[in-house]
Order: C-alpha cells, then structure tokens, then sequence
C-alpha cells in the first residue's frame, strides 16, 4: 500500500508539540511493515537551515490558489524507510514560527493545495492520504473537489487525524472563494460551514473516508460537548467512520538504559541508575539530597486544561507530606507566578524551571518517583508513557489517552500501573496524589511493581500502526 502523511511537523525536522512525534514515529512504523510510506510537510526556515544541505530538489510549478499563481518548489530526502517531501514557498515558510501569523489561514490553504496538486508528480499515486489537524484539513476537500473534474483523485482516500479538536481553523466566510479558491457551494451546502464561518476541520472531517481520534477514549469523548468544542454534533453525524487509535512513543528515543542526558542510565532489572539520576536532579534544582522522599514531578504547559487550577488549590495540602516537587513549563502569567512565589515558601523541597529544556525534561522524567499529569482533557498525551518509561509512577485523571493507558493501583489484588481519579476535582486529586506518597513510604513492594510495569510495558507504534493499516484497508476495499 502507498501512503502520503500530511503534516504541518515532524520531528526530527520541527516541532511544536505532539503531533510532532507522531509524524516522527508513525511513519517510520508503517514502513517497517513494509508499506510504501512518504511524508510532505512545509519547507520552515528551521528546517532550511539545519538540513537544507541533505534535501533534493525535485522541481518547481506553480500553485493557483484562488486568483492567485504562486511559485511552489518541492524538495525530498531519504531517512528510515521513509521518503520525506518539503513544499518550498519562502514567502509563506521563511519565518522563525511554524504557526501564529496573521496569513496562517492562506499559508496552510496553500500547503493543503500544493499537496493536492503534487500527488501528480510523485513516483506513485498515493492509495491514502492522511492528513492531520486543521492545517492540512482542506486536503481532503481540495481531492474530493478535484475528483469530480480530473478521474486522477477519484481512486485516492483520505483520513483526517484529530489531535485536538480545540484548534478548528475558523475563517469568515468570504475565505471560501477568495482565500481558499472552493466554490460557495461548500459553504451554502454546510460542508464547511460552522457558526456563519468557514471551519476546515468540521470540512475534513465530513469529506474525509475515515476520521481517527489519538485514543480510543478521546474518539467517545468527541460526541459531547465538553470536550469537542463545539463539533459533537459533527463527531455524532460520522461516527460510523470515526476511530480511536491509541498514540505510541518512540521506545528508542526514551529509553533510560541508553539516554545520553542522565548522569546514570538504569534499566527495569537494574535501578541503581536512576538513584543516582534522583541525586543528580536534587543538585542541580537546588533540592534537599534525600533519597528516601519521593520526587513529585509536572513536564507540562502550564494552561487551564492541564489541570493547573486543582494543583493551585491543593499545593499546600500535599506539599504537607513528605514529598518534593518540580514544575517544568511554561505557559499563563497567572501560573507562572504562582509557582515562582510557591517555590520560595517552600524553599529546599520545590523547584520550579519556567522555560523548556529538553535534556532538563528528560533528567526530570529520570529523576521523579511520581509524575502529576490532572488534566481537563489530554487527547492522549505521551508525558505519562515517557514517565513510566523511566520509572515514574503515574497519577492522572481519567480522560482521554490518560485513561487508556495508567489503571488505577487496586490494593486488595496489586492490579494497576498508577493512580488515577474520575471527577475533576482538587479534593479527589489530592487524595490520590497522598495515596501515592504513603505508597512510596509504606509499601516498597508494591511501587516497586507498579513502577516495573510501567518500565516494561509496550508504548511501542508497532501495535498503532497496525491498527491504521487496518483503517487504510478498509476504507480501499
């Protein structure tokens, strides 16, 4: 099978946030099954910079977008089984940003139409097109347009990945024709109508042969109104195409016996590493050097669905065990000085970095016994993987990808690899956040289980892959 990734990142070339690393990984997993896998994502100017001199210059056209005929270069590169395309614009690309600008609308409308009409100039055509989020959503439009014109796109199927919904791309609606060239008729027939606005998103996911969630809980969680904003009704009218496919972690990547940025690398059969990473961390965020009180640890951006607000309210509560804690992100002002102010009451047993290092992310992960993640919503989030991976023992609330992969710790049979709480609440997560400590105190045993089976367990995307093989068949049957 023949497939074309559509993302707007991936490591190791750019990177925002999640989606980042499952264009990274997927992939990569795909063609190991061997299927026949490429990615395009946009020519950014860190990626220009950094592997500019390792791309191949395919060829050059011209792209109508609307009324406009813009020059559009098309660059490629070899790396794991995976042939990696670049759309060249330095009009639209060569900016320090990936997202945030003024014209993000028609830079993404005329990536999601340089793709479209590239499909043509690649070696093969593509039996699938995934596409991910909104910055790629109008893909799968453009090729359900195309299609009525130009038999070349009537055999092509398209998948739209929701990584998170918050994010619709919503335009007025005179966008339709000017900006991104489509006739009103998707408009006045409600495709990509939403509120009296153009939503790209909503549009992908009508148009799309298969809509996908990045957890099985996050695909149910989209039919409400809590969590979909605004689009349950969208997400309820195509659930019969909707799938939850469970993200991975790349295990190569984050793997304790192999990490350069650990003063110790450590192993699930042999701890005595990851002591001496607890030591290292304590040092180096100016902790008390004690080995027998658990770390607390946040990896997070610090905003409102990240589940902030519980920590604000019960940080006294907790910080009244014996416990340290550390916070690395940033994010709200709001947050960010109460944790500077927090961190200076409680001086020696909280450390707080307000930025993002990656080697510090990773000596975190390390270094923790416990790792907090109370989010609101968490399509699937990898922070709590990458914590078990290392040997942090989860608490998160049940939501989400959250749900899918930490079980709650169940004392009368040993079940479980965390802890975990339902309500959204700072009562609720207190209790399970002291559980965890007593734990840590009183019953070496069993942490020492659940961190094993945190360690050991499969975050591997071989089980995913197979899963969107199984989608991509179906839907080119």
């Amino acid at each position: 099978m023949n497939i074309l990734y559509v993302t707007s990142e991936a490591v190791p070339f750019c990177k925002t946030g999640g989606l980042a690393d499952v264009a990274g990984s997927l992939p990569q997993a795909l063609a190991a099954n061997g299927d026949r896998v490429s990615v395009i994502l946009p020519l950014y100017e860190r990626v220009k910079d950094k592997w500019g001199e390792q791309l191949h210059f395919e060829k050059w056209t011209f792209v109508r977008l609307a009324w406009r005929s813009v020059y559009c270069g098309l660059f490629s590169l070899e790396r794991d089984g995976v042939t990696w395309y670049f759309v060249d614009n330095e009009t639209y690309f060569r900016r320090s940003e990936l997202y945030g600008y003024y014209d993000d609308g028609e830079r993404f409308g005329f990536f999601s139409r340089a793709v479209t009409e590239l499909l043509k100039s690649l070696p093969q055509k593509p039996d699938v097109v995934h596409c991910n989020d909104w910055q790629s959503a109008l893909v799968p439009i453009y090729i359900r347009d195309e299609a009525v014109r130009d038999d070349f796109y009537k055999g092509i199927r398209t998948v739209i990945t929701v990584h998170n919904i918050e994010y619709q791309g919503r335009y007025g609606s005179r966008t339709v024709e000017d900006l991104f060239g489509l006739d009103h008729g998707w408009f006045d027939g409600g495709t990509i109508e939403f509120g009296g606005d153009v939503n790209l998103l909503k549009g992908a996911i009508v148009t799309a042969d298969a809509v996908t969630a990045v957890s099985p809980t996050y695909a149910q969680e989209l039919k409400y109104a809590y969590f979909a904003h605004g689009l349950e009704n969208v997400m309820s009218m195509n659930a019969r195409k909707l799938h939850g496919v469970l993200n991975g972690i790349d295990m190569q990547r984050y793997d304790p016996s192999h990490d350069r940025n650990l003063v110790a690398v450590y192993s699930p059969g042999d701890l005595a590493g990851k002591k001496k990473d607890k030591a290292a961390l304590q040092r180096v965020l100016g902790l008390q050097e004690r080995p027998d009180t658990p770390i607390l640890a946040m990896v997070t951006r610090l905003v409102s669905h990240k589940g902030l607000d519980l920590v604000c309210e019960t940080l006294d509560a907790f910080m009244g065990k014996d416990v340290q804690f550390v916070v690395l992100g940033k994010g709200d002002a709001k947050y960010e000085t109460f944790f500077e102010y927090a961190k200076q009451r409680y001086g020696g047993r909280m450390a707080v970095y307000l930025g993002y290092s990656e080697q510090l992310a990773m000596q975190i992960y390390a270094g923790a016994d416990l790792f907090l993640m109370p989010s609101k919503s968490e399509p699937c989030g990898l922070s709590q993987m990458i914590a078990m991976r290392y040997g942090a023992v989860p608490i998160v609330r049940e939501t989400g990808g959250l749900k899918d992969t930490v079980h709650a710790y169940e004392a009368w049979n040993g079940q479980g690899n965390g802890f975990t709480f339902a309500n959204y609440n700072a009562g609720d997560m207190c209790h399970v956040i002291c559980e965890a400590i007593d734990l840590y105190h009183d019953n070496k045993g069993a942490y020492a289980m659940l961190q094993q089976r945190g360690m050991t367990a499969d975050f591997s995307w071989t089980r995913s892959a197979q899963e969107y093989r199984n989608i991509y068949e179906s839907i080119c049957r």
